[in-house]
């Protein structure tokens, strides 16, 4: 399943592929939180990355652990006016997986690893998209 949120205007917009995790474990969801508020753990691909790549290379800068993927889930893109980029068509492609062990402190210090309710945070991530993966994984569980 793919959604488009934004509406597409007639102008060149800055693409970012990039690949996230909903890592789950006991009915709650491992994010990141940072200044701006709550993030799945992921990022933008670097030239010649997988998925799995991005979201472990990812997992390792902000939070020091490994994640294991289980199951692609879901992807969407925006199209949206950011303030640094201009025009800006982020497309993103979410995983259902775990968090194991941590083997390094992470990188990135101002990202805090928290598990937090299913039913808390599904409305309240920063990037709305984001949260929409969460709700389609909710689907997948009933």
């Amino acid at each position: 399943m793919h959604k488009i949120f934004g509406i597409k205007e007639n102008v060149a917009y800055t693409t970012r592929i990039g690949a996230y995790i909903i890592p789950v474990k006991d009915n709650k969801i491992g994010v990141i939180k940072t200044s701006k508020g709550y993030f799945l753990i992921g990022g933008g691909k670097d030239e010649n990355e997988t998925d799995e790549q991005c979201i472990k290379r990812e997992s390792l800068e902000e939070t020091g652990y490994n994640i294991k993927i289980e199951k692609k889930l879901c992807s969407a893109e925006l199209y949206t006016y950011h303030e640094k980029i201009g025009y800006f068509n982020p497309i993103q492609t979410y995983y259902v997986g775990k968090i194991n062990n941590q083997t390094q402190p992470p990188k990135e210090t101002d990202h805090k690893l928290l598990w937090l309710n299913i039913e808390e945070i599904k409305d309240n991530m920063y990037v709305e998209m984001q949260g929409w993966a969460i709700k389609q994984m909710l689907k997948g569980l009933e």
